[in-house]
C-alpha cells in the first residue's frame, strides 16, 4: 500500500504557540509511519512559515527554529498545486491531507482553514465557519442562546467602546450581571489566555484591561458555582461523544497555568456526576457540535451545578494534545487511544470530502 503524505502544521502566531509545539510533538510521534509520510511545517511567533525536517524533540523545546536546513515554504491556495511550495527552490511537495495542530488565533479561528479550503486538500478539524464561530465567545454565546442551549448569563462589548466611555460599559455590565464575581474574557483567545475573575469593580477594571490586550471584543459572564465537566466529540455527520470528564483545577479556575503547567490539577474520568447528568452532557455536546457545524473534533466544556443544571461554557475546535490534555484522555477512555485516535481524526478529514483514507 502506498503511503499517503500528511503535513502537520505547528506553532503559529498565537499566544498558544508553545502549547501547539507540545501538542504537535505528540501527534507527529503517534501518526503511524507505515501508512503516512510526514511533512512538518512550523510557523514562528512572527508568522514565518518554515519547512522543518529535523527531530521531533526540537519542536517541543522550540529549538527547531534554529535548524540550518529550514526552508521558507507555504501551502499553496491553488488546487492545481495541491501541496507545499518551497520558496527559492521551485520544489512542490504534494499532499494528501493536512493535520493542523494549532491553537488560538490564526490557527483555530477559521483563518488557516480558509487556505486549506482554497487548496482543496482534506484537513483535520472544523471548517471555516464553525472554527470562527466557536473561537469567538460572543458569537458562540449568541448562537447557543438561539439554539436554546443553556449557558451562563453574559454580556459583551468592544474594547473601543470601553475606552471611549468606561463608566457606561461598567454600568451595562453591573446592570446585566448584577452580582460579583464575574469572569472577563477576550472573545477570541483560547486556553484561558487573558481571562480573569473579578470580585469587585476595581478588579473588573483591571480584568478588562487584561482582556483588551488579547482582543478587541470582550465577554463578561456570571460566575457559575459547579463542576467543570468536559466532553470530547469525534466525527462528522454522525459524531461520537466521549464519557464526560471532570476537572478539579489547581487554581481558582482552570486558567492557562492550571491547564498546561500545574500538575496539581486533577482530572476525573468519568466525571463525578450522576448517569443522567452524564448523558445530558453528551447529548448537549453533540447537539451544539452539530448545530454549529463542527467536524472532525472538538472538546465541549460545561458547568454542572449541584441542582442539576448543565450549562455549556465553550467549544474548543482544536483542543490540546499534551500529556495532561483532556481530549486525548477522554477518547482513550472510550477506546480511541494513541494511534487509534490519530487515525480516526485523519480518517474524518477524508470522510468530510468523500474520499477514502
Amino acid at each position: 500500500m502506498q503511503k499517503k503524505r500528511i503535513a502537520v502544521i505547528f506553532g503559529g502566531k498565537s499566544s498558544e504557540h508553545e502549547v501547539s509545539r507540545v501538542s504537535a510533538s505528540y501527534v507527529i510521534s503517534t501518526i503511524p509511519r507505515d501508512k503516512y509520510e510526514i511533512v512538518t511545517i512550523g510557523i514562528t511567533k512572527e508568522g514565518k512559515w518554515l519547512l522543518y525536517k529535523g527531530d521531533v524533540s526540537a519542536i517541543r523545546d522550540g529549538s527547531w527554529e534554529k535548524d540550518p536546513e529550514n526552508r521558507t515554504a507555504f501551502i499553496s491556495p491553488a488546487p492545481s498545486v495541491s501541496g507545499i511550495v518551497v520558496v527559492g527552490t521551485g520544489e512542490i511537495i504534494k499532499l494528501d491531507v493536512i493535520f493542523p495542530v494549532l491553537h488560538g488565533k490564526n490557527g483555530e479561528d477559521g483563518t488557516i482553514q480558509g487556505i486549506f479550503e482554497m487548496s482543496g486538500i482534506p484537513y483535520v478539524g472544523c471548517g471555516v465557519l464553525a472554527s470562527a464561530a466557536c473561537m469567538d465567545k460572543a458569537v458562540t454565546n449568541i448562537l447557543l442562546e438561539k439554539f436554546g442551549i443553556a449557558q451562563a448569563d453574559y454580556t459583551w462589548f468592544y474594547s473601543c467602546e470601553y475606552k471611549n466611555d468606561p463608566e457606561k460599559i461598567i454600568a451595562k455590565i453591573e446592570s446585566e450581571l448584577p452580582s460579583y464575581p464575574v469572569f472577563v474574557k477576550p472573545a477570541n483567545a483560547g486556553s484561558s489566555v487573558g481571562v480573569s475573575k473579578a470580585h469587585n469593580r476595581d478588579e473588573l477594571v483591571k480584568a478588562i484591561e487584561v482582556a483588551s490586550k488579547e482582543d478587541s471584543k470582550i465577554v463578561v459572564e456570571e460566575n457559575i458555582v459547579g463542576h467543570e465537566v468536559e466532553c470530547a466529540v469525534l466525527g462528522n455527520e454522525k459524531p461520537f461523544a466521549s464519557v464526560p470528564g471532570q476537572i478539579a483545577p489547581a487554581s481558582e479556575f482552570y486558567d492557562y497555568d492550571a491547564k498546561y503547567n500545574n500538575a496539581a490539577s486533577e482530572l476525573y474520568i468519568p466525571a463525578k456526576i450522576s448517569e443522567d447528568l452524564m448523558e445530558k452532557v453528551r447529548e448537549t455536546a453533540i447537539k451544539a457540535y452539530t448545530l454549529i457545524g463542527c467536524s472532525g473534533l472538538s472538546r465541549v466544556d460545561f458547568f454542572v451545578t449541584d441542582d442539576g443544571r448543565v450549562l455549556l461554557n465553550e467549544i474548543n475546535t482544536l483542543p490540546g494534545f499534551t500529556s495532561i490534555s483532556m481530549y486525548p484522555k477522554l477518547m482513550a477512555a472510550c477506546g480511541y487511544e494513541g494511534e487509534a485516535l490519530i487515525e480516526a481524526l485523519i480518517k474524518s478529514a477524508f470522510e468530510r470530502v468523500g474520499k477514502d483514507a
